[in-house]
């Protein structure tokens, strides 16, 4: 069964016109700074990317590629000290009304108070289903890993290899799925004083910045998006199994108890139990998860 479901996925890969890819950082090879006047920097020989905010702008970059499909790793360390107000967003993304969009927000805080990571799944231009953890360590003391597997069966959200959030294929229950349309990998860290912190109640203090994020050690084991490329098919034919074993990744057991754990005893917001904010009834997701 396992290996013709890979068979399958393959076939699937290869139709959508993608190909295997194995992409590590350096940072000038893989992504582009796009706004900041020079506040986003390739430091490093390409080995390390910094982000900055201060009160004339914040910044960000993207990824030179497009994927769909694929399992996504970097390395972030986050605003240190008080960082309340600030946002620092990492996600994948892509264009138009009825875009597709993974989620990763780091919440920033007053000194002490924790981060809070804000995860939500947009499809079909739909959203709202926002998912928010603290942390069991403190994400600016150190660079810790922040990972996205999206394959055709579900989307997992990691950090540092503990599954915290599973979102599943649940089409044959008309919830849309992202599968179709490319996606590119974008961070930004920018001000949202507004109503980042506490809802709003707490503001940025201009006197901390230029406010700081670092990331490094991207990895990206995915399909590329190459519309029209002749040598798709070939390219995942020719796939080991090694390159393509996340296409059919499943959570194991450990996996699924370190997904309770962490539900359990980090999960602040969740969606799926927010009766007041769905009165007419939960998200058909929310009732099969």
């Amino acid at each position: 069964m396992a290996s013709s479901s890979s068979a399958i996925l393959l076939l699937l890969i290869s139709l959508v016109g993608c190909f295997f890819s194995n992409s590590t950082a350096n940072f000038y090879q893989n992504f582009d700074t796009t706004w900041g006047d020079g506040r986003a920097k390739i430091l490093n020989n390409g080995d390390l990317l910094t982000l900055s905010l201060d009160k004339a702008s914040g910044s960000g970059f993207q990824s030179k590629n497009e994927y769909l499909f694929g399992k996504i790793d970097m390395q972030l360390k986050l605003v240190p000290g008080n960082s309340a107000g600030t946002v620092t967003a990492y996600y994948l993304s892509s264009k138009g009304a009825g875009w597709d969009e993974i989620d990763f927000e780091f919440l920033g805080n007053l000194s002490g108070d924790p981060y809070i990571l804000h995860t939500n799944v947009f499809s079909q231009g739909k959203g709202n289903r926002e998912q928010q953890f603290y942390l069991w360590f403190d994400p600016t003391a150190d660079f810790h890993t922040y990972s996205i597997l999206w394959n055709p069966q579900h989307i997992v959200f990691y950090a540092d290899g503990t599954p915290i959030r599973e979102f599943k294929n649940m089409e044959s229950n008309g919830v849309p799925f992202p599968k179709n349309q490319p996606m590119r990998i974008y961070s930004s860290l920018w001000n949202a004083d507004d109503w980042a912190t506490r809802g709003g109640l707490v503001k940025t203090d201009w006197s901390q910045a230029p406010f700081t994020a670092s990331y490094r050690n991207f990895n990206a084991n995915a399909c590329v998006w190459s519309s029209g490329a002749s040598s798709c098919a070939s390219n995942a034919a020719s796939s080991t199994s090694a390159d393509s074993a996340w296409l059919s990744e499943e959570l194991d057991t450990t996996g699924q108890e370190r997904l309770k754990w962490v539900q359990k005893n980090y999960m602040i917001y969740n969606y799926c139990a927010d009766t007041k904010r769905f009165p007419q009834g939960l998200p058909p997701e929310c009732k099969t998860a």
